[in-house]
């Protein structure tokens, strides 16, 4: 069992609705000493990659792309939910649904930010059905750079997301995947990695 399925063991809470809660430390309080232990730890499963920035969505996984960003000594970009006065000129926008609060959301990035020359890591806490990465993706694609890879805090492999993303031929690399949960029991499976 590595770092993080230690710790979701710990102090994650299993929901009805396949909903695993870990706002103590990851998505809501943030320990920034795990974010640290993660950042490494992609950068370890990424070494060798021409990777030049972040990638992350909105809200929950800014804090994690953040820490690990200092890894590989790159900028940080998050898509937006919603667009600002403080948002000037062309924008890439991809529609992404979230499992968890059960809506759709148009994200967007400025077009300054992203360009041909980019090498794209894409950072998230959580991968269910895989719609904000390919948000994320398409958004990249549409910028002509280059996705990299994806790094994942928790993936729920019960769920299609993970299977699609490897499928289309993407290195998706996430810290702890969980196979199943049991609301009743409290009970979590973590897959072999």
């Amino acid at each position: 069992m590595n770092f993080l399925e230690e710790r979701i063991m710990k102090d994650g809470i299993v929901k009805e609705g396949n909903v695993l809660k870990v706002d103590s430390f990851l998505n809501h309080q943030m320990d920034i000493r795990l974010f640290d232990e993660m950042g490494a730890e992609w950068k370890r499963r990424f070494a060798g990659k021409p990777i030049n920035k972040i990638l992350t969505i909105e809200a929950s996984g800014i804090g994690i792309a953040c820490v690990a960003a200092r890894h590989f000594d790159v900028p940080v970009v998050f898509a937006k939910k919603s667009k600002s006065i403080n948002i000037e000129g062309d924008m890439y926008v991809a529609e992404v649904e979230s499992f968890t609060h059960k809506c759709k959301n148009q994200v967007i990035v400025s077009k300054k930010f992203l360009s041909p020359e980019d090498h794209v890591l894409i950072i998230d806490d959580f991968l269910a059905n895989g719609c904000a990465l390919q948000g994320l993706i398409s958004i990249i694609t549409e910028a002509g750079a280059t996705v990299e890879g994806i790094g994942i805090a928790v993936e729920k492999g019960f769920q299609v997301g993970g299977r699609m993303i490897r499928n289309l031929g993407f290195q998706l690399e996430s810290l702890a995947i969980v196979d199943a949960m049991d609301a009743s029991t409290g009970e979590i499976t973590f897959r072999e990695q």
